[in-house]
């Protein structure tokens, strides 16, 4: 069953167009990535999803539902949560704080407080600073806090913008570890956009390729890492 399912859509800026009429399925239980270059629209994508850039035509399906003109904090109480491209923790809280920002939503405190030693038992490293202020905290650990803070929501499908993003080859091989451990542990329906092919596709189950705001493929995360035009373009190869 597809969590959620984008039917054609097109957005734009003004009068400038950056997507074209796409069209993505993101079945329960997948980690599905859309790679492309900078300026593609892999960005530009999720915030429609999440309903900050209106789409000007087509529809999005979540549990087949249309939330196409639902406004952004509905579209986040009915299970979908993004990871930011650039983090954007609060860098004046703590890291408990920056979680319990993730949980505004929700009243079930004991829920909370069990989910948040979920993700410190996930990220050691953020319950060891875990009263020290997001913005001290080094570039991996502000990913790390950012993931825990969207898992904080309980998410039926969780966005991930660019989490290799200005880090470390170390430190993202073991960010995009906990993101498979998140989908096979947690069950959780992740929807990857990054500029990282190679890794992307090394953990997701199936892909799609963005250029200029347009699919130009679709295909098993395996097929796309031998296609001979995605591994010239994308995997350096």
């Amino acid at each position: 069953m597809a969590v959620m399912e984008i039917k054609n859509i097109s957005t734009f800026y003004g009068n400038i167009q950056a997507l074209h009429d796409i069209s993505i399925s993101v079945e329960e239980g997948e980690i599905v990535t859309l790679i492309g270059a900078n300026g593609a629209g892999k960005t530009t994508t999720l915030m429609s999803i999440c309903g900050i850039t209106p789409v000007r035509s087509g529809e999005i399906y979540l549990d087949g539902k249309n939330i196409t003109k639902i406004s952004p904090h509905k579209i986040v109480e009915m299970g979908v949560s993004q990871v930011p491209e650039g983090r954007r923790i609060f860098p004046q809280l703590t890291v408990a704080e920056n979680l319990d920002m993730g949980a505004f939503l929700r009243n079930d405190k004991d829920g909370i407080k069990q989910d948040m030693e979920e993700v410190f038992f996930l990220f050691p490293r953020l319950a060891e600073r875990r009263n020290q202020a997001g913005g001290t905290l080094s570039g991996g650990e502000q990913q790390m806090l950012a993931i825990s803070r969207a898992l904080m929501a309980r998410p039926r499908i969780l966005l991930l913008d660019e989490p290799s993003l200005g880090l470390a080859p170390l430190i993202v091989q073991h960010i995009f570890e906990i993101i498979k451990k998140i989908n096979e542990e947690r069950k959780t329906t992740i929807f990857l956009v990054e500029q990282n092919a190679n890794m992307a596709l090394k953990i997701a189950h199936k892909g799609y390729v963005l250029q200029n705001g347009s699919i130009k493929i679709t295909d098993t995360a395996e097929n796309l890492l031998s296609n001979e035009e995605v591994r010239k373009a994308y995997l350096g190869l």
